[in-house]
């Protein structure tokens, strides 16, 4: 269910007459007001400054100060249509007009956008494994096996990371690239988050001066407000020639959409305690929050239970990546039918049972491993339902082709 106040706000700025009306908190209406006192005609109808309204840009800075520790500059906040839209105006400072194409390092599993947007700019991808048998961790000696046999190919020029902890981009001169999409999404009690640019700031010189752009979401965490296409993008350490370059690149497409910067305003400034929205809010949020950890359990459980089948824990993200023991001749015969193994498995699944997962393939995985993705996001109603439907075909499956 969507968060109320989120909702309220986004309809405030859509309808001020809405104000009017005594069902809007006072803090609602205040923030809506603030908000558009300060867009062209009063209205989210206009176009904002191209980097996004000034306002709400002066709200994420004061929210990733809150989050860190550290100053955060408006002047280096960057709206975007989702992450994925900052995310293409960063990689595009980063292609180059030589011979050989840039590089970007990207961890695997990956996310296809940044294969897909690499492959549209004609970039090479530098791909590095995470460590699956120990809980999805990077390690040092990996990103230089990679990067070092990449060299040939391409000219490195950044590195993505979505698991903070990486020192090894300075050593290489390479740009940050930190997508933190997930930020809110931590379903283990033993974790927390820390962004990368706090890392950076923690560990001092040299690397507190590296240059990193760091990536948010409205369409994750407890907001999960996809559709409204809403991100920004802070960039730290960059040169004020390449800065201008930046913004440029972002005042080709105007603004982003005023709806997506709108939602944004409204997560990184939310009611606070003794506020007439708060309890509300509060207690929804946390009723999200509980309802993913609760489910991010649930899949594990459920395949972990399984024979064949090795699922680490679930401790963030939206995501399970399973992997699955496929039998010899299930791989043979998959292969004969120019097949993955698990594209196979993936389909007669699909076949059997109506239970739609993608394969491993698709996000890239070791040689000789075989996965599937599954999300999160059912219902424990659901999972539990879905599980033994699952649970029947795997067992008839690993039956049928040892």
């Amino acid at each position: 269910m969507p968060i109320t106040y989120i909702r309220q706000f986004i309809a405030g700025c859509a309808n001020p007459a809405l104000l009017n009306s005594f069902e809007f908190p006072s803090d609602v209406k205040e923030r809506v007001e603030r908000v558009l006192n300060i867009c062209t005609g009063k209205t989210f109808g206009s176009y904002s400054e191209s980097p996004g309204i000034k306002i709400i840009r002066h709200d994420i800075a004061s929210y990733i100060q809150q989050r860190d520790g550290y100053p955060s500059d408006p002047n280096n906040i960057y709206l975007s249509n989702g992450a994925a839209g900052g995310i293409e105006t960063v990689l595009k400072l980063l292609m180059n007009n030589s011979k050989k194409p840039s590089g970007i390092m990207i961890p695997v599993p990956q996310f296809p956008f940044y294969s897909a947007i690499l492959t549209q700019f004609g970039a090479h991808q530098i791909e590095y494994f995470l460590d699956e048998d120990n809980g999805w961790p990077l390690h040092i000696d990996e990103l230089e096996r990679a990067l070092n046999e990449s060299k040939a190919r391409c000219i490195p020029r950044g590195i993505v990371i979505i698991n903070p902890g990486n020192p090894t981009a300075h050593k290489h001169n390479l740009f940050l690239l930190a997508d933190e999409v997930y930020q809110e999404n931590v379903h283990s009690l033993d974790s927390k988050f820390v962004s990368f640019k706090k890392i950076l700031m923690d560990l001092g010189s040299p690397y507190n001066q590296m240059q990193i752009a760091s990536f948010h979401s409205a369409s994750k965490g407890w907001h999960c407000e996809s559709g409204f296409r809403g991100g920004y993008f802070e960039i730290t350490n960059l040169d004020k020639d390449v800065k201008a370059q930046v913004n440029k690149l972002v005042s080709l497409s105007l603004c982003s959409n005023t709806w997506g910067q709108a939602v944004m305003g409204a997560i990184v400034n939310p009611p606070k305690e003794g506020e007439p929205s708060y309890e509300l809010y509060k207690r929804e949020r946390s009723m999200m929050t509980n309802r993913l950890q609760e489910q991010a359990t649930l899949i594990n459980e459920l395949f972990n239970s399984m024979e064949g089948i090795i699922c680490n824990p679930v401790k963030g993200g939206m995501f399970a990546f399973p992997r699955v023991e496929v039998p010899c001749k299930a791989i043979e015969y998959a292969k004969s039918k120019d097949m993955t193994p698990d594209n196979f498995y993936c389909v007669e699944l699909l076949e059997n049972t109506g239970i739609c997962v993608l394969p491993g393939s698709i996000f890239k995985q070791r040689p000789g491993t075989y996965h599937f993705r599954t999300n999160i996001l059912l219902s424990a109603h659901q999972i539990k339902d879905m599980a033994e439907k699952f649970r029947t075909f795997h067992v008839s499956f690993m039956h049928r082709w040892q």
